[in-house]
């Protein structure tokens, strides 16, 4: 099982996660922040994996350290549970629809960071939360995990149809990435032999 806990404490958040690469979707959010809850249960349910996040953040503020931190941690951990890479398919992608909005998620599992964020949300938040901070969050994760990662919305009207269709697309296409190849048991996915 493909497996990591991770802590992070800062003098802004307090943040810990647990991932399992090969699980069931089940998942526990408490961030302290209900739309992201709900975004992170999309990676963790059209991904297969089972993610917990626990997170104190300084929100009398804003929520913009607590996203970035569970972004960065969520990356750790990822980075620690996908482990050598040796023999997984490396890439990923999906397209989903949500009603009027369809977006597109392509993931390398490069070992080099890299976001390409093409997304204009229809209104600045969704109930409480800034929509600026999914892309946050994204950086965050790619930072850390080392995974190429491009997030197109094409189309749609409606803010949280975007952003769910964007956690929903990203989910689904790291399950496509971390899958494991038979032809490639114990090969790197790579010709430069690491990644």
């Amino acid at each position: 099982m493909r497996i990591a806990e991770v802590s992070r404490n800062t003098l802004e958040t307090r943040i810990a996660v647990s991932i399992n690469l090969d699980g069931t979707g089940v998942s526990k959010f408490s961030t302290g922040l209900p739309f992201l809850d709900h975004m992170l249960d999309q990676i963790a349910r059209h991904g297969m994996m089972d993610i917990n996040v626990e997170a104190q953040g300084d929100l009398h503020i804003d929520a913009h350290h607590t996203v970035e931190d569970i972004g960065i941690t969520l990356g750790q951990a990822f980075a620690r549970a996908i482990g050598d890479k040796k023999g997984v398919c490396r890439y990923g992608h999906a397209y989903v629809p949500l009603d009027e909005a369809l977006s597109r998620v392509v993931l390398d599992l490069s070992g080099r960071p890299g976001l390409e964020f093409g997304v204009e949300f229809m209104r600045a938040r969704i109930g409480e939360f800034d929509v600026d901070l999914i892309h946050e969050f994204f950086q965050g994760f790619v930072n850390h995990a080392q995974v190429t990662l491009h997030i197109d919305n094409l189309r749609g009207d409606n803010a949280h149809h975007q952003a769910e269709t964007i956690f929903k697309a990203f989910g689904r296409a790291l399950r496509m990435a971390v899958q494991s190849d038979s032809r490639m048991t114990g090969i790197m996915p790579s010709t430069k032999g690491s990644l």
